[in-house]
């Protein structure tokens, strides 16, 4: 019977039979037998199979075999004689489906650098750090369902094409079916109204306000699915095309939204921590030595909270300097919030109430309205990780604020009907996927947790 690696190791008895499938991580040869270590991507470890010289075809099979041949073994399972493994496969039949040639394979059992492996793309998931990102990446996405399905949230699948921008920057793709050899013009400006909707749509920045359409139907909802920014960054925060969690709860304010954030992150720590133990571990020893302890931190501790106004009181008393400027009105650089995170606070910390003019459009109006109910959550080594807010629900207020950021009122009618038809207090917040895999695991650059990394100049795969 076909068995995952991940299975044998963790169940595997002696006598047992099996049969794996999978691609072969190191072969080495000896007199009368040969050891090759399997990995099907199930675990980090892989099984080690010995290969008796006496077995039919020996010497033409392994001839077949190198590092990262696909192959499957049938045998018994044994204890095993070497260290740092109970248990190994004594084959009694090996099959090749498919060989690499050492002089061309590019992986071999070596150290590579993550720069080299982004140019092959199609082959990095074989190594052990990248598989195991893809490991730990899957366990946050099945984290999150989990979470939400829990509390009664309902999954809900918001448009890539759309015509609105949530942000409100402007850096967005457009998506045409025009010839864009042959666009139509009309009093010098393209004519949209030509084109396949008929109006200019982009890819999206934000599920958001489709999300709080569907809250003012069933309460609590969330999105998770791509997003995509047209922002010219080539730096090692950003991706073109990234993936989003967006909840929207319905009859909740900015304290509701904290804390659902806070018990949001602390649940999929939690998980990750209970099914991937041996790629964290990897990752501490490997990557970064403060994994585990960060983890352990984010689920331990209570994150601190602090309003925008006495995060800049905090930043301009500090006993160092910053390469950008603390000032009221002007909006936390990375610096800044590593500063509060890692430094100061040393767990992450909740900003609330910043600056009206910093912030977007949907965000509620604070009395006085110098400042809006927004929460940012910042985070030891990488920033913000989470950006929320209490959305306004005041018809007049949002008129007035979508007009006074240069947007039209009429782009976002049906938006403002929500207003219009039964509003209500409600909040939400935005967790950028791959962000949080890079803060989970400490790898340095966020192309290198998510399977093919958009960027500028970069499509391949």
């Amino acid at each position: 019977m076909t068995k995952r690696i991940a299975e044998i190791l963790r169940n595997g008895q002696p006598d047992q039979q099996v049969t794996i499938q999978g691609w072969v991580r190191t072969k080495r040869e000896q007199k009368t037998f040969t050891f090759l270590e399997v990995n099907d991507g199930s675990s980090m470890a892989g099984l080690q199979a010995v290969v008796n010289a006496e077995l039919s075809d020996y010497e033409a099979t392994m001839k077949r075999i190198n590092t990262g041949a696909s192959v499957e073994i049938t045998g018994v399972l044994v204890p095993s004689q070497g260290k740092g493994q109970r248990i190994e496969i004594q084959a009694e039949s090996v099959t090749v489906y498919g060989e690499a040639d050492p002089e061309t394979y590019p992986l071999q059992k070596k150290r590579h650098s993550f720069e080299f492996l982004r140019d092959i793309g199609h082959l990095r998931s074989r190594t052990n750090t990248l598989g195991a990102v893809f490991r730990v990446r899957n366990a946050c996405a099945t984290a999150i369902h989990q979470f939400f399905q829990e509390r009664g949230f309902l999954w809900v699948h918001t448009p890539i094409l759309t015509a609105s921008d949530c942000e409100g920057a402007g850096e967005m793709f457009t998506v045409t079916r025009f010839n864009l050899d042959k666009l139509p013009v009309q009093n010098g400006k393209v004519d949209y109204s030509q084109d396949f909707f008929g109006k200019p749509t982009y890819l999206t920045v934000s599920g958001q306000l489709e999300a709080e359409i569907m809250a003012m139907a069933f309460s609590d909802v969330y999105t998770f699915g791509p997003t995509f920014r047209a922002e010219n960054s080539n730096t090692s925060r950003h991706l073109a095309e990234f993936w989003m969690v967006e909840p929207e709860m319905a009859f909740c304010d900015l304290q509701g939204d904290m804390e659902l954030a806070e018990a949001f992150l602390k649940h999929i720590f939690q998980y990750v921590m209970n099914h991937c133990q041996d790629d964290m571990e990897f990752f501490n020893q490997r990557i970064d030595n403060s994994v585990l302890a960060t983890a352990e931190n984010i689920i331990n501790n209570e994150f601190a909270r602090v309003t925008y106004t006495e995060a800049i009181d905090l930043l301009e008393k500090a006993d160092r300097s910053f390469e950008y400027p603390v000032s009221w009105g002007l909006d936390l650089q990375s610096e800044h919030e590593r500063y509060l995170a890692e430094e100061l606070f040393k767990k992450p910390v909740i900003v609330t109430n910043y600056p009206t003019e910093i912030k977007a459009f949907y965000m509620r109006l604070d009395e006085g309205e110098k400042t809006v109910s927004a929460m940012d959550i910042l985070a030891p080594k990488i920033g913000e990780i989470i950006g929320g807010s209490q959305r306004e629900e005041r018809l007049d207020v949002l008129e007035r604020r979508i007009t006074a950021q240069g947007l039209d009122p009429a782009t976002y009618w049906w938006y403002l009907d929500l207003r219009r038809f039964g509003t209500v207090p409600h909040a939400g917040f935005g967790l950028g996927f791959e962000r949080l895999v890079q803060f989970m695991t400490g790898m340095q650059n966020i192309r290198d947790v998510i399977p093919f990394p958009r960027t500028p100049l970069s499509v391949e795969f």
